[in-house]
């Protein structure tokens, strides 16, 4: 196997807009290939290295939806359950809806929110982290604002649709966060620690970032279109409080550990060491799509032609859409700063991408970066 083209693309990209990227490929369940180029800080031309700690941002969601299927296999809950099984907030839910004068009006949901819905945004929720229940849970809780408070906060707002009706990519996987919670009594964060990141071996994943591991920490950055350059922005805007465990955006972690995880899905739900994290029926499950017919037309980014959704995950599901390299049922995630997961158990391929850079460029990069890897096998 030659990555040089892998290589050439990193050098590429890395002096277009990224400040720097790192891929990590592995294959059959060896490290095959490993390259990074660029600055983690711009201002003072600090080669990237080693080791950086960077906000996974969506990525945690594979995380988030391990951890709940974890406890389907338990038999904590069935994906069909009423989520107000288990989240009783959610008994009574209004919906907006249009009238026929164009005017909005709220009626009682006539569909239960189901567990399904929150692993395949379709419960309803937005994206907005700027609705009135939010803020108030915020302001009430002294800003640590728990993870379980993110549920009862939503349930308190309209749904934009009926439940399982539509795909919108939204706080669904919060909400599942909140519902590990619910159902195992543990806080998320320590459920994540004593399930999933400490049997694998994962020291540098988590929520929080001790002192000791700050100056690991990458600048981040964001693309300016105005200024034609990224500019200097840290923080994560997702962390809606100092106790918020976010399902959907909140792990910080390092191109060798989440690889580490990555590769447990590829090897069908279990690590090279023998670590099984879930079965192959629900690694099946998470890539097997969910959406309806209905539903595909909402699932219509530019970067994902060709893919449907499964239980939290992109799924391959047409070559002659997609004109990906990769086989049908390769499936993953990206994050706001630009990461990108490829799990392909077919090929036994895993591929961590990453960059710590918001307005991430994803259309152009990633693409092309799935298309070379698959290329150069």
């Amino acid at each position: 196997m030659n990555f040089e083209p892998v290589s050439s693309f990193i050098d590429r990209i890395t002096s277009w807009r990224i400040p720097w990227a790192e891929v990590l490929v592995m294959h059959r369940n060896e490290p095959v290939f490993r390259y990074r180029n660029g600055y983690a800080s711009l201002e003072e031309k600090t080669p990237i290295d080693d080791g950086r700690i960077i906000n996974l941002y969506s990525l945690t969601k594979i995380m988030t939806c391990t951890a709940a299927l974890q406890l389907l296999e338990k038999g904590a809950f069935l994906l069909n359950d009423r989520l107000s099984d288990y989240l009783p907030e959610y008994t009574e839910m209004n919906v907006k809806k249009r009238l026929p004068g164009g005017e909005l009006a709220l009626e009682r949901a006539v569909h239960p929110i189901t567990v399904r819905d929150l692993f395949t945004m379709s419960a309803g929720f937005s994206y907005d982290l700027g609705l009135p229940s939010i803020k108030e849970a915020v302001s009430r809780t002294g800003g640590k604002m728990p993870t379980r408070a993110i549920a009862e906060a939503l349930a308190k707002e309209p749904l934009q649709f009926e439940p399982g009706t539509r795909w919108n990519y939204s706080l669904c996987h919060d909400v599942l966060a909140a519902l590990v919670e619910a159902v195992d009594g543990r806080r998320f964060g320590t459920y994540i620690r004593e399930e999933i990141t400490g049997p694998l071996g994962m020291a540098d994943t988590g929520f929080d970032l001790p002192d000791e591991k700050r100056s690991r920490l990458a600048p981040q950055y964001e693309y300016s279109d105005e200024l034609g350059k990224p500019v200097r922005k840290d923080g994560n805007g997702f962390r809606l409080g100092s106790e918020y465990e976010s399902g959907g955006a909140g792990l910080l972690s390092t191109v060798t550990d989440y690889a580490q995880f990555l590769n447990a899905l590829t090897n069908q739900g279990t690590s090279p060491d023998g670590v099984r994290i879930l079965s192959p029926a629900s690694v099946e499950l998470m890539r097997t799509e969910q959406l309806t017919e209905s539903m595909r037309g909402d699932f219509s980014w530019e970067q994902l032609k060709g893919y449907s959704y499964g239980l939290g995950v992109r799924t391959h599901i047409s070559q002659a859409r997609s004109g990906s390299l990769s086989p049908l049922g390769e499936f993953g995630w990206s994050g706001a700063a630009g990461c990108l997961a490829v799990i392909d158990p077919a090929s036994q391929l895993t591929v961590m991408y990453a960059q710590h850079m918001l307005n991430n460029q994803e259309p152009f990069v990633h693409p092309r970066l799935r298309n070379i890897v698959y290329a150069c096998l």
